[in-house]
């Protein structure tokens, strides 16, 4: 069959696609910048990518009409506090417009368990969502998941992040609402049975784990799973505002994203009880066995996709696409060093495992404090380290970087800065002919750029020298 899959580059998607790929299916990727997904799947004969963008129709003549199915899921949650809902919709409204014109037969729709008369916003949208793709020209089917634990997925970084941080948690009173979590593979179980299969034309199900539990127990079970002896102390005056910081600066996760969630996280997500385990002959795991499956792939650094590298965990305005792999030559600061190396190879390598917790080879206490600078005024800081530890690909989020390009062939690393600056800015590396060149590049926005750059000016002189000595003695 062939198979288009929005939302490509996101946490499921990146799961999605190779699964599917092995099941001998035609893959269509729709992208808005087809760098980033082309050269994840440059050695897959089967798999395509076309450049989309579901807020302009005119973008979607892109996507070939001689599809079998699609798979819905684009999500815009971290976007806007305010406006993704209408987001969202318009997305789902021209999605359906320009499916209906093509041969699929099937959508798949990928949503959260909306059964609850008071939605938040997020379980709202979510719902109009299902109702805006409902059509006459193809089956509709949906699943509607429970908190989704795997590794890299928002949810399960977050209770990471609070158990492994906080010995003591003074918390918001929602960590007593009920949810049934659910794993992350058999959510993949679900989105890959379904496809085809015409008993599931037009329905719609939850899927979820065979336990309810609060999100105090989810930290309690999850501290327990590594042991840890944790304390939590529930409080009923943290408004959702407050709640909202709480998150933000504990866990890696952006503010626009905590203040969705805590929304959210005042209702209850226990699911509707179907035949669809049986139809499917799956057989969904607790939650020890979906958090014990994460740390496997954590441990053997092999986590195929992390919510931080979609650009919902951007906290910028700037969202890097093609254009910024051309680094301007005109109107901008550089910063431009080159040394000998012995080894290209090996160099390349070295630079290839920069960042995160490999840290930037020379005076991270000063990485760190502009981390946590970049934090205090709503930027990503430090907390989003890597995916993986020694590969990295064009799309991923490094810290407070964005990988715009990683050519292997070349030996060339593009980084571009998603911190909060008055500018843009580009870290490049690149070996060749014996050597190992360094190049900074900030563009500045006013008189405040201007002023921004010869304020860390000096800083620049021995980090930079000092990065680049680390990397030429590799």
């Amino acid at each position: 069959m062939r198979i288009l899959v929005t939302g490509a580059t996101g946490y499921i998607g990146k799961r999605l696609i190779p699964l599917l790929i092995e099941q001998g299916h035609t893959v269509i990727c729709a992208v808005r910048g087809k760098l980033r997904t082309e050269n994840r799947y440059k050695d897959e004969e089967n798999v395509f990518a076309v450049e989309a963008d579901f807020l302009d129709p005119e973008t979607l003549k892109n996507i070939p009409k001689d599809i079998d199915a699609a798979y819905y899921l684009i999500h815009s949650m971290s976007n806007s506090i305010d406006k993704f809902h209408q987001m969202e919709n318009d997305c789902a409204m021209n999605f359906k417009h320009y499916i209906e014109t093509t041969d699929a037969k099937q959508v798949i729709y990928l949503s959260g368990i909306t059964n609850d008369t008071k939605l938040s916003k997020h379980l709202l949208s979510r719902k109009n969502v299902e109702n805006t793709l409902d059509s006459q020209k193809y089956a509709l089917t949906v699943f509607k998941a429970g908190i989704i634990v795997g590794s890299g997925s928002s949810s399960f970084e977050i209770i990471r992040d609070l158990v492994e941080k906080l010995p003591v948690m003074v918390a918001p009173k929602w960590l007593n609402t009920k949810t049934q979590p659910i794993g992350i593979r058999d959510v993949l179980s679900f989105l890959t049975r379904g496809l085809g299969d015409e008993r599931l034309f037009n329905q719609s199900y939850d899927i979820y784990g065979p336990e309810i539990l609060t999100y105090k127990q989810m930290l309690l079970r999850f501290a327990k799973i590594r042991k840890l002896k944790r304390y939590i102390l529930t409080i009923p005056v943290m408004t959702p505002k407050l709640s909202s910081y709480w998150l933000y600066f504990v866990t890696s996760t952006s503010y626009k994203l905590a203040r969705t969630l805590v929304n959210s996280m005042g209702v209850e997500i226990i699911g509707k009880k179907s035949n669809i385990n049986e139809l499917l002959e799956i057989e969904p795991m607790n939650y020890d066995e979906a958090v014990a499956f994460a740390f496997e792939k954590i441990k053997q650094n092999s986590i195929v996709s992390s919510w931080k590298d979609s650009f919902v965990s951007s906290r910028t305005k700037n969202r890097p696409s093609a254009k910024y792999i051309n680094v301007p030559k005109y109107g901008c600061f550089k910063d431009i060093k080159e040394r000998k190396v012995l080894d290209e190879q090996r160099t390349y390598a070295k630079i290839c495992a920069i960042g995160g917790e490999n840290g930037w080879y020379y005076g991270t206490f000063l990485w760190k404090i502009r981390g946590y600078m970049d934090k205090l005024f709503g930027g990503s800081g430090l907390r989003r380290g890597r995916t993986n530890k020694d590969t990295i690909q064009a799309g991923d989020a490094l810290d407070f970087w964005r990988v715009l390009l990683a050519d292997d062939k070349e030996k060339r690393l593009l980084l571009f800065a998603e911190m909060k600056l008055p500018g843009e800015a580009w870290l490049e590396f690149r070996v060749a002919k014996g050597k190992v060149y360094q190049r900074a590049v900030f563009r500045p926005r006013g008189l405040a750029g201007r002023l921004y750059w010869y304020s860390v000016l000096p800083f620049h002189g021995f980090i930079f020298n000092g990065m680049i000595n680390k990397l030429a003695n590799a």
